[in-house]
């Protein structure tokens, strides 16, 4: 399938969707419906176990919404907020590789992610400056950089729009790891990797447990969880992985 503002690449069980609108990989009308053909299209691939966004070129992951297309913001706004929630709650594992400065919207991405993963350089910061345009994260940011950061902390970034750095982020729990700007895909492909081992369908039960007790509260969580036992239990990689214990070998698992 081919993009425009999205670059999809496949390495193994792992996807790369790279964000490619430069200057500042901002989303505008054209790479939101591209994101969205490239999450459907990873979504529905079977050989796809782990996802790694990221941003083009070496200084910017995204500077979140594109204000040269305020005129399509109506249609850019909801789609990014329905976006965002899906990748929050996707089946599979997904990574963002912030590459660079992550503003708004694009931190708004970032956070929807399962895992995080910051260059640290000069130049890289994030932060959700919405109100120094007078206004408010719109995609997710009031909550999820709460629950990710705790009510003071996000309060303090947000009111003041406070840009941070890696290691800040770090610190904060807002991120899960530092890595260097020549370092950054090695490292985030070789966390895929480590996660595209794991056994696929108990790996989809245990996000899909998660996302039930945050979004619907502990008792749906439970049940979900309850659910997950009964299906990873009758699944070819649970006979796998306790014949591989058995017999003292790493289990290879085919989310069969």
């Amino acid at each position: 399938m081919e993009y425009e503002n999205i670059i999809l690449e496949r390495k193994g069980h792992v996807a790369i969707i790279t964000i490619n609108h430069p200057p500042v990989n901002a989303w505008n009308l054209g790479t939101m419906n591209d994101f969205e053909r490239a999450v459907d299209e990873v979504d529905k691939d079977q050989s796809v176990r782990v996802v790694i966004i990221t941003g083009a070129g070496d200084k910017c992951f995204s500077a979140g919404f594109d204000i040269s297309d305020a005129a399509n913001s109506g249609q850019i706004s909801p789609k990014g907020r329905e976006l965002w929630r899906r990748i929050d709650r996707f089946s599979k594992p997904v990574i963002a590789a912030i590459n660079g400065f992550a503003m708004g919207g694009g931190l708004e991405l970032a956070m929807c992610c399962h895992f995080r993963i910051m260059v640290d350089a000069p130049e890289a910061k994030i932060g959700l400056t919405e109100l120094n345009l007078g206004i408010i994260p719109g995609w997710g940011g009031t909550q999820r950089l709460t629950s990710l950061v705790g009510k003071a902390k996000a309060m303090d970034m947000i009111l003041f729009s406070k840009r941070i750095n890696a290691s800040e982020a770090l610190y904060m729990g807002l991120i899960n790891m530092v890595s260097t700007p020549d370092k950054l895909m090695d490292d985030a492909l070789a966390f895929a990797e480590k996660l595209a081992q794991r056994p696929p369908i108990a790996v989809s039960c245990v996000l899909k447990a998660i996302s039930a007790g945050e979004y619907k509260g502990l008792d749906e969580g439970l049940k979900v969880e309850k659910e997950g036992s009964k299906i990873v239990g009758k699944s070819a990689d649970c006979a796998e992985g306790f014949t591989a214990f058995l017999e003292k070998r790493e289990p290879v698992f085919k989310g069969e």
